[in-house]
């Protein structure tokens, strides 16, 4: 890509000449005072450097009369004040190396930005201006400034980064990330060595879900850092489980009546673990408060803007068990003896080495360079510095101090590129090359965009918005036993690896908050197998309660959405969590189909006793006068009766439903076909009003056979067109019970199957019709009256079996309608036959001719 076809990106090709332009000579005078930088040096290239060496600022009050007094920093930030020598290091190496800008040298101006943006901008401005001149360089050639190093704080890098812009400056951050950064169109002089807050926000969301923090908290400053880390947080744990509790923000302008009402939400709410975007200077003040209102179990989770911020980690032993993602940390040599060689005797007029005096030792080692603050106890200047003083001295793994290296390492290796481009294969008009002693910050920037370089092991470049390659460090605060607290890496974060294998983590080496084994956060407890989630209305997702899956349903997974349905042959067990086979039910030889056998089997038994008596006594007039041929049909046809209940007992089968319907149906009808016979007979034996009536001989013996047959044929015939045309077979019901298989015959005709029923009906109640209007005719024994009664109960027991037949789920159908059959077999069996076998057994001399004749005997038989 040529330079016009990279520039075009960003800027209108007609904003910056492709050659030295030439300017009108403009006096440049002095507005105001100047400031005073922390660190300057000359060289052939300024580099500027912006730095929080103080974290908060008191502004002064404002009556718009008169020209408002300057700022106020206060609250001295040693680790900060590192960062600022690690610049002046890293420019001293570059300045001695033979190798990376050889016969060339770069100088620097440091200023205090105090953390905020409105003193980052007086800090951009200062670097701006040349001291003492009223006619800058700036208004007749390159810009003295080539490139700025700053600043930590998105906001404050937004407004330098602004400011800087229209000068085309290139910009280099050391420790803002905010994602709003990487926006070329609004930044595009932006460059930075930390990885913006879009990768980070990923690091934690994957993080929460690594640990099942489904229930968070986020606390955050008000600055575009927090704002956008939101954001951001928001956005990636939007499709996970992971739900916000709170989101509560840090007022700009510190007001101690907020901050308590969000120390009031944190204490309220069941989220235990809290994740804090907010620089060091921010969340200092909210934790002292936070201290004062005594709340605990607390699962800190640190954003790299304070997740190895030494003066936090000392200060207040609660946070310890923070873990959170720190940017990689590299390698410096010779900073920790570069470091100490920084003390008040060496910069005897340097207020700011005086203040990091009076942080570490709390004295003064020279009380007249600082009037406007509260007089410390004197001291020489020379003490030792300790490895206590980690604030400051904490060079063992140097992350941000080694991000403000690799910043300055960069801006020198374009410089070099530029410095030494071969005539001819420039990036610029006509493959020129920039003149070397004429730099302009722009034709810098071009470099910036195409540099790469390894330091310290770890190769540096720039992508298209100026960020690099994204990775970060898993950190947990533990303190060692001598109570110095201690960063230890637990695990890193690589955003160039495939996703879900971005995060690794050593479980084992993480020491949690109270010294837990695990840390707990939700709103709601976990929904066990057989249970399912109920969102409940109005509240975030995490919020639910766990219902039990109903019947035929299971859930085999924790926090299971929905219960799943068991298929057709199976069901749910006792506890939900897995489909089993549905018990297959009939009547089989269990106690109720081994009772209801013995009851047949011993009616069967009784029935052919009777007959045996019946037999036995054939000449006796009882049998004689009451038909015996007949009578021995009943009692057949009973015995047949009693033992067709046999078949409705066991697993149905295809013939076994044929046989059960029919061998009932036929055997009812042969045995009430016979019973009917018999009642006529008996009606036109007593009802012939003289003798030699003709009645009789119409219902003779051979008619009384033809009577039964004919009768019984017909319900042979119904039965045989029923099994052709839709004969009963085995069905599985599943509509009957839920949990259960009821294997069952199903009577294929609804039709034919009434027409059976109805047919035996109708002949039990022509046999009762025609039995109740003979009960009063004269004898001893009318048998009418018997026929009478056995006829009463068997239409009682099977009008009484259709509601209960309709109504009894499963295997009590079979079992109601082989009680009906037994019941009304034994009906029929004890009215017709139990006061002829007393008389027979029992009162034998009542079986006789005279007895039984009365005044009115015929003989029947």
């Amino acid at each position: 890509m040529s330079f016009l076809q990279w520039w075009s990106l960003f800027y209108p090709v007609s904003i910056f000449p492709l050659t030295e332009p030439t300017y009108t000579q403009p006096a440049c005078s002095a507005q105001g005072p100047f400031e005073l930088p922390a660190f300057s040096s000359q060289g052939d290239f300024i580099l500027g450097g912006i730095f929080p060496l103080h974290y908060r600022v008191e502004l002064p009050g404002t009556d718009f009369k008169d020209q408002p007094l300057a700022v106020h920093c206060r609250g001295f930030d040693p680790r900060a004040f590192r960062w600022a020598l690690a610049m002046r290091l890293a420019v001293e190496e570059i300045n001695r190396s033979e190798r990376l800008l050889p016969n060339h040298t770069l100088g620097y101006k440091m200023f205090d930005s105090c953390a905020t943006p409105i003193t980052a901008q007086r800090a951009v401005l200062a670097v701006l201006n040349e001291q003492g001149e009223e006619q800058s360089p700036m208004c007749s050639s390159g810009s003295p400034l080539l490139a700025m190093v700053g600043e930590s704080g998105s906001s404050q890098s937004i407004v330098v980064s602004r400011t800087l812009q229209p000068f085309c400056i290139p910009m280099i951050s050391y420790f803002s990330t905010c994602s709003c950064l990487s926006n070329r169109k609004e930044y595009p002089t932006f460059f930075r060595v930390v990885p913006n807050d879009n990768h980070q926000v990923k690091a934690i969301a994957s993080l929460l879900q690594r640990f099942s923090w489904k229930w968070v908290g986020v606390v955050r400053e008000d600055h575009d850092y927090g704002h956008f880390a939101l954001q951001g947080l928001k956005r990636e744990i939007q499709n996970t489980e992971v739900c916000l509790a709170y989101d509560e923000m840090i007022p700009k302008d510190y007001r101690r009546e907020r901050v308590l009402q969000i120390l009031e939400v944190m204490r309220v709410s069941t989220a235990r673990v809290v994740v804090v975007f907010s620089g060091e200077g921010e969340f200092y003040p909210f934790l002292k408060e936070f201290v004062m209102q005594n709340i605990t179990g607390i699962q800190w989770v640190a954003s790299e803007a304070w997740v190895t911020a030494n003066l936090l980690a000392e200060t207040y032993p609660f946070l310890d068990g923070t873990v959170g993602f720190a940017i990689r940390a590299g390698k410096l040599p010779g900073l920790r003896e570069f470091l100490l060689t920084v003390n008040p005797d060496r910069y005897p007029s340097n207020p700011m080495v005086q203040e990091l005096w009076e942080a570490l030792y709390s004295c003064s080692p020279s009380p007249s360079l600082s009037p406007s603050r509260p007089l410390l106890p004197p001291c020489s200047g020379q003490e030792a510095i300790l490895d206590q003083h980690s604030a400051y001295m904490n060079t063992s793994s140097p992350r941000v101090t080694y991000n403000v290296y690799k910043a300055v390492y960069a801006i020198a290796h374009s410089m070099h590129n530029l410095l030494y481009c071969q005539p001819g294969t420039g990036p610029f008009l006509n493959h020129s090359c920039a003149n070397s002693n004429n730099v302009y910050p722009w034709q810098l920037q071009y470099y910036l965009h195409n540099v790469s370089f390894s330091v310290s092991g770890e190769e540096v470049n720039f992508d298209q918005n100026g960020d690099t390659t994204p990775s970060y460090d898993l950190i947990n605060w533990q303190r060692g036993e001598d109570g110095i607290p201690r960063f230890v890496t637990v695990g890193m974060y690589d955003g160039t690896k495939d996703s879900g294998k971005e995060l690794v983590i050593q479980e084992e080496k993480i020491m949690w908050e109270g010294h837990q084994s695990k840390v707990v956060s939700v709103c709601s407890a976990s929904c066990p197998p057989g249970f399912r989630k109920a969102i409940r209305h109005g509240e975030p997702l995490c919020c639910f309660d766990c219902l039990p899956c109903d019947s035929g349903k299971i859930s085999n997974q924790t926090d299971s959405l929905d219960c799943d349905e068991c298929p057709e042959d199976y069901w749910s067990n006792a506890d939900g969590t897995l489909c089993i086979l549905k018990v297959v039910e009939f009547l089989s030889h269990d106690a109720m189909g081994i009772a209801l056998m013995v009851i047949a089997v011993v009616g069967a038994c009784l029935t052919a006793a009777v007959l045996t008596v019946f037999l036995h006594h054939r000449t006796t007039p009882i049998v004689r006068i009451n038909n015996s041929e007949l009578s021995f049909f009943i009692l057949l046809s009973l015995t047949l009766c009693f033992l067709c209940a046999l078949v409705f007992i066991g697993e149905p089968t295809s013939w076994s439903c044929m046989l059960r319907h029919t061998a009932f149906s036929i055997t009812f009808s042969f045995c009430i076909s016979c019973i009917l016979g018999k009642t006529l007979v008996v009606l036109a034996a007593f009802t012939a009003t003289r003798p030699g009536d003709n009645i009789m001989k119409w219902l003779g013996p051979k008619q009384q056979r033809v009577i039964i047959f004919c009768c019984t044929l017909v319900q042979v015939l119904i039965c045989a067109a029923w099994l052709i045309a839709a004969p009963p077979f085995p069905i599985k019901n599943t509509q009957a019970y839920h949990s259960k298989i009821i294997l069952e015959c199903s009577v294929g005709s609804q039709l034919a199957f009434w027409c059976v029923l109805g047919y035996i009906g109708l002949l039990a109640c022509l046999c009762f019709v025609l039995a109740f209007l003979a009960r009063k005719l004269p004898g001893n024994f009318n048998e009418a009256k018997y026929i009478t009664f056995s006829m009463l109960i068997f239409c009682a027991v099977w009008i009484s079996f259709i509601p209960a037949y309709v109504s009894s789920p499963g295997k009590f159908t079979v079992a109601v309608e082989i009680f009906a059959i037994l019941a009304s077999s034994f009906g029929l069996l004890f009215c017709l036959f139990a006061p002829k076998c007393y008389i027979i057994l029992l009162k034998s001399d009542k079986n006789t001719k005279q007895h039984l004749m009365g005044n009115n005997f015929k003989c029947i038989n």
